[in-house]
């Protein structure tokens, strides 16, 4: 099965029991699994076919899955020649993602933007005061996206045990 056919199969088991897009939801069904990379192919599927102003929208929450699919491949596999050096270009994408959600601040559909926007500072932050050096991201501390409460849940689990 090609690419495209697995994630129409995927988009289509979510149903249409929303007022939104399956693309849209499934992107947050991803994310919150630390599935980063499906959850940019799935929102991609969307972002194809929109048009101003939600095409920003949603290159901006590619951008955010982006960044932290860089986060966890450096978290993973830090030694490795590639993944090693991911930090930069995930602080690159946090910079891309937030400039372009920030227009849509403070909410845009059903989304808690401005949380958003300040995850992706704090990312920012992190990252620069370690001097690119350490990755901020751990699996027991991910980010989730909560879409029906509309606000971003960080999970502050300092003693999490990363798997």
């Amino acid at each position: 099965m090609k690419k495209a056919e697995r994630i129409q199969a995927y988009v289509e088991s979510l149903g249409t029991g929303s007022q939104h897009d399956p693309c849209y939801l499934g992107y947050f069904i991803c994310f919150n699994e630390q599935k980063y990379y499906e959850a940019h192919d799935v929102l991609e599927q969307l972002w194809l076919k929109s048009t101003e102003p939600t095409d920003q929208f949603f290159k901006g929450l590619i951008q955010l899955a982006g960044a932290f699919v860089h986060l966890q491949k450096q978290h993973r596999r830090p030694e490795h020649l590639t993944d090693g050096r991911r930090i930069a270009p995930a602080w690159r994408l946090f910079k891309l993602a937030r400039a372009n959600l920030e227009p849509f601040s403070p909410r845009f559909l059903d989304l808690d933007v401005r949380s958003i926007v300040e995850l992706c500072s704090r990312h920012i932050l992190e990252i620069e005061g370690a001097e690119f050096q350490r990755n901020p991201w751990k699996p027991g501390a991910a980010p989730k996206l909560d879409l029906e409460s509309t606000h971003v849940i960080e999970q502050a689990c300092a003693t999490a045990k990363e798997s």
